[in-house]
Order: C-alpha cells, then structure tokens, then sequence
C-alpha cells in the first residue's frame, strides 16, 4: 500500500504563501543545501505528484524552464502528476493527466502498489482529502519567518487531527524541517 504524504514549506505563522498567489519569497529563509538535498530524496522516494489546479498551473509554468539543480528538475518534469480540476480539461505539462475526483483517484491509487505519492502545496486540496482521511504523512519546513498575512497552509477543519512526530532537523539558515505521522481524528 502507498502513502500520501504532504510537503509544504510554511512561515512560522503558517502561511505557504504571501496574500497574492504565487507569493514565494519567503522561501529564500528556508532554502540551502538541506532542502536541495531533501528535493533530490523525493524524486527518488515517489513516483506520483498530485497538484490542486492553482498550484498544477504554477509549477507548470515554472519548471519546463527552471534553472534549479539538474537532478531536481529532471524528477520535475518527468515523474507522473495529477492535476486536479473540474475547469481544465486538458494538461499539457509532461507526464500529467487531469483527475476531476481526487478523493476516489487516490484511494484507489494508495491500494496499488508503487512508491510515494506527494502533494506540494495545493492546501484546498490537502484540507479535503485529510477530511476523508487520506493524507498519512505531513512533511513541513518551517521558514524562520514571520510573514503576518497569506495564505494559510492548515484550513478549518471539522475535526482535530492527531499527529505523532517522526523527525525534526534545523536546517543551517534556521530552518525546521518536520515530519509527522497523521493519526486518527478526534
């Protein structure tokens, strides 16, 4: 059985992306050669990428021309993505195809066998598949940042959710690199 694991990169109060879509700068506290490293162990790690559509369409704008690290880039482009979207009917980004159910696409896909399926960013959609208690692993960094508004990662929630920590690493620039077990909601 495969696991659906979460990685997102957060301001110390929450937010994985500034008030305007796309806000990212904040990445720069947290980025080095840990979290190149960690980039690079994904790519080996998983064989499936799953994006809500906002999130699809910026990392498909962005990584066709990217001029990161080789390696991270070659697993970018290549590995197999869902998009999820009711709107778009078409994805155009190398190896992607466009799911309209998520929740039913992805219990199916965790029975199978394979590697890792991640979700990067993508919060709407996170918050609706921890509703149907999909997500079995949260990994999170932590920017030594403050950012005072945006976008927050975690949305309300119907339940409390459990979670049991697995790991924790300071990254050289400050950075907190978390990784949690999701346990059953309260």
């Amino acid at each position: 059985m495969r696991k659906l694991v979460v990685w997102n990169l957060m301001s110390l109060d929450g937010y994985f992306e500034g008030e305007k879509p796309w806000d990212l700068a904040f990445h720069n506290y947290a980025w080095g050669p840990e979290l190149e490293k960690l980039s690079e162990q994904f790519g080996e790690e998983g064989d499936l990428l799953v994006f809500g559509r906002r999130t699809y369409e910026g990392m498909a704008a962005y990584w066709p021309t990217a001029e990161e690290g080789a390696k991270v880039k070659h697993y970018m482009n290549n590995i197999a993505k869902i998009a999820v979207s009711k709107t778009i009917e078409d994805a155009s980004w190398n190896n992607t195809r466009v799911v309209s159910d998520p929740v039913a696409e992805l219990r199916r896909l965790k029975g199978e066998d394979g590697k890792t399926i991640f979700i990067f960013g993508s919060a709407e959609l996170v918050a609706s598949l921890m509703k149907e208690g999909l997500v079995d692993e949260y990994r999170l960094c932590i920017a030594p940042v403050l950012l005072g508004s945006g976008n927050p990662l975690f949305k309300k929630a119907e339940q409390q959710t459990e979670l049991k920590l697995l790991s924790s690493n300071v990254a050289a620039n400050g950075a907190v690199i978390l990784t949690y077990a999701v346990g059953k909601a309260a």
